[in-house]
């Protein structure tokens, strides 16, 4: 499939840097003149820590809860921010837990120390990711959580390195890609939605994302969630986000290398090739699935079985949208107990409703 990709950039010369290259885009166009320029509003989860990884990251992080509780990671997802679980952190704080909230590679203060790296946001970098800071933190093990990128985060770290995940809890259940099947489609209702997966695979719509990265977030988090007004002050904490040399780059990346647009970079050909078999994930899992969410069906535990291979529990969450950290914040921390009750109980029965 890549072969094609590239026959065709070569073909149309224009296109080889812009839609299938490893370079950064050129943002000379990028503007600060949009319509939608919002108010400042100060982050919720503050103060931010930061602390460099092995994967060549100074993540920006927000801590809360006691030192030598029970690891929490949460994992946000595009375009969103920490800011998504501003609301589940002092539930899981009120219960003990040590509660890490990063910034992905991307987003608000984090940064790609390397000017030179590759800026990919591929599946095997947003896992390792998670581990890499889990080393610099000194921590062994802990309870992951994610929803979108973040539950591609969290899949592909319970999946590879399940010595160092205590339980996972996750939107869409399993969602490690094979690029095999990366060009199977999906319903035509759900296809119809993602339009800017594939606005992204062009020039014009990594222009359009560079010169006003908050219109097209308020686009999406519209067509995504048609049954809940847009929280402005929410929208307005998340969109400081957006505020990052490379946030363009890699949210681009990431749906084109999805969609085999762009390679992978060689630092994660390996790890690429044994997600490309969808290993199972071997640990304690709750997933979530949002009954309104338009982009990703909610579906029967059934669907996903085959990847699971520890005890888990699965949740059609009624009545909330794609971003169910913000818009059921119990919810999701409810899920983060259930999984640590799952770990700690072999006999636990899972709850009817979250």
């Amino acid at each position: 499939m890549w072969l094609r990709l590239t026959s065709i950039a070569a073909a149309m010369p224009w296109l080889a840097t812009a839609l299938i290259g490893n370079d950064k885009l050129d943002l000379t166009s990028r503007s600060n003149s949009s319509s939608d320029l919002g108010t400042p509003t100060p982050l919720q989860l503050a103060p931010l820590h930061h602390v460099n990884t092995s994967t060549g990251l100074s993540v920006a992080y927000y801590e809360g809860g006691p030192s030598n509780g029970r690891p929490v990671i949460l994992c946000h997802g595009f375009p969103f921010s920490i800011e998504t679980y501003a609301s589940v952190v002092p539930i899981l704080v009120q219960n003990n837990y040590r509660v890490i909230v990063p910034f992905l590679r991307g987003y608000g203060e984090t940064r790609i120390l390397n000017a030179t790296a590759a800026r990919t946001a591929e599946q095997a970098a947003l896992g390792s990711d998670l581990i890499a800071l889990m080393d610099a933190m000194h921590i062994e093990k802990a309870i992951i959580g994610g929803y979108d990128w973040g539950s591609v985060a969290v899949n592909v770290a319970a999946a590879l390195w399940p010595s160092r995940i205590i339980g996972m809890v996750a939107t869409s259940s399993y969602i490690i890609q094979n690029r095999a099947t990366a060009w199977a489609p999906s319903p035509a209702d759900s296809e119809a939605l993602m339009w800017y997966y594939y606005a992204f695979l062009t020039p014009r719509g990594a222009a359009g994302l560079a010169s006003d990265p908050r219109g097209w977030a308020r686009a999406i988090w519209r067509k995504n969630s048609v049954k809940k007004p847009i929280d402005e002050a929410y929208f307005n904490r998340t969109a400081i986000a957006f505020n990052n040399p490379d946030y363009v780059d890699l949210a681009v990346n990431f749906y084109r290398n999805r969609l085999l647009y762009a390679p992978g970079a060689p630092e994660y050909a390996g790890l690429a090739a044994k997600l490309d078999q969808q290993p199972p994930i071997t640990v304690p899992s709750v997933t979530l699935d949002p009954a309104d969410d338009l982009i990703l069906p909610p579906k029967n535990a059934s669907v996903t079985a085959s990847f699971f291979r520890s005890s888990r529990c699965h949740h059609i969450v009624r009545g909330v949208g794609h971003d169910i950290p913000h818009d059921a914040p119990r919810v999701f921390a409810e899920a983060i107990l259930e999984v640590d009750a799952l770990v700690r109980d072999p006999n636990y029965v899972c709850s009817e409703n979250l």
